[in-house]
């Protein structure tokens, strides 16, 4: 165990000066060097990061720091047909495959009628880079949820599928973007982001854009009015100094555009897929990066934990390292789970998860407002159908598109 002195103002340091001297500065809102984040993520103990973490979300979060946040929505999976064949994705079937399938618009517009009954205030549109699914396919979806359903914010897809959907329809990827806005998107879920870098991109995607067409299609989309969240795919073989270059990439479009609302990084599951489990992240890899996260992207209002790929647990110590949401209760989540992720959970575990961890709290919507402050245990909602994966193809290995229970067809 590293030695450890005392500084004049009788904070614990470790044997090298210079790591706490960084860790002071990011905790008092001061920015650092990819070089410094390196140094730190791999080097700094534990604790001290999480506490230097902690005390910048703190200082963000001035008279709020006491609540942490989660939202309830629906991951809408379309079809799993897609022509990318990234190799940790356990989802995705080849486009002639037997075992393709697609919802259609009845079904789904079903599924949005569950969600809005379970309190839910988001649907996430995700599926694969089907062959025959245009610019004109998302418009149409995209207007008739929002018709049907106006309260339901459309947060979905990324900039994958808005490359992948301009080049079916021929047009720009600027046209694309306009025109799902138009249609009833809301903001991007930063999908396909997975690593940025080059070498570990080609490694476990190399049939995407790169990562740096992929931010370029985000500026763009900030550029138009359409926020996005980030997200990170940890443990496929990159480096720390890659995933530190990962969260370069993203600050340097966040200085310019200021439209990522938050950063989201989570783990690959090792079942089902091609890269078969060979490496993986560690929990405390996990911690470490959403505390460097926290501390390294001064310029990105949220840090989410992500419970469904490390376990709740691990999701609630998040919330000491830098944390300030702990995600959604996903009444319905297939592609993860399709690949290992197993954990489940529902509102009121949430609420406990959050209430244990000295925290308060709050039911948010898709731009992070408060629309539920859970302040009194004694006013707790009840309803205990607000569950995660409540439809799933993941966990319904009988069915391959498995019927709704709360609404019937009609």
């Amino acid at each position: 165990m590293p030695a450890r002195s005392r500084t004049s103002k009788g904070r614990p340091v470790t044997e090298n000066a210079d790591l706490q001297s960084v860790l002071d500065r990011a905790a008092e809102g001061g920015r650092i060097t990819p070089e410094e984040a390196v140094e730190l993520y791999r080097d700094a103990p534990l604790h001290a990061l999480g506490k230097a973490a902690d005390a910048a979300r703190r200082r963000r979060y001035a008279g709020t720091e006491h609540i942490a946040t989660y939202i309830i929505e629906r991951n809408i999976n379309y079809t799993n047909s897609c022509v990318t064949a990234c190799k940790f994705c356990a989802f995705f079937a080849a486009p002639k495959s037997p075992d393709v399938w697609t919802r259609d618009l009845d079904d789904i517009l079903r599924r949005c009628a569950e969600t809005v009954e379970l309190g839910g205030t988001q649907i996430m549109f995700q599926g694969g880079h089907h062959p025959d699914y245009g610019v004109e396919y998302y418009e149409e979806h995209f207007a008739a949820i929002k018709k049907a359903y106006p309260q339901l914010v459309i947060h979905s897809l990324g900039a994958s599928e808005v490359e992948h959907m301009a080049r079916i329809s021929k047009v720009s990827t600027k046209e694309a973007i306009q025109r799902i806005h138009a249609a009833g998107l809301d903001s991007f879920a930063g999908a396909g982001a997975e690593l940025l870098p080059a070498r570990p991109r080609k490694a476990i995607a190399p049939l995407k854009e790169s990562g740096e067409r992929w931010l370029e299609i985000m500026e763009e989309a900030h550029n138009l009015g359409v926020e996005s969240t980030s997200t990170m795919l940890m443990g496929t073989g990159e480096t720390n100094a890659e995933r530190i270059e990962h969260l370069r990439m993203i600050r340097d479009v966040q200085d310019r555009t200021g439209g990522f609302r938050a950063f989201i990084p989570y783990t690959y599951q090792p079942q089902n897929n091609a890269l078969k489990g060979r490496t993986q992240a560690t929990l405390f890899e996990y911690l470490r990066m959403i505390a460097i996260a926290r501390i390294f992207l001064d310029n990105v209002a949220h840090i989410q934990g992500s419970w469904l790929t490390t376990g709740k647990e691990v999701g609630q110590l998040s919330l000491h390292y830098g944390a300030d949401d702990l995600g959604s209760i996903m009444l319905e989540e297939n592609v993860v789970s399709s690949a290992g992720a197993k954990h489940r959970s529902n509102r009121q575990e949430i609420i406990e998860l959050i209430r244990k961890a000295g925290r308060v709290p709050a039911q948010r919507a898709t731009t992070y407002e408060h629309l539920v402050v859970h302040d009194d245990p004694a006013n707790d909602p009840v309803d205990d159908r607000v569950t995660s994966h409540i439809s799933s193809t993941a966990f319904d290995k009988a069915k391959t598109n498995p019927e709704l229970k709360l609404i019937d067809a009609s």
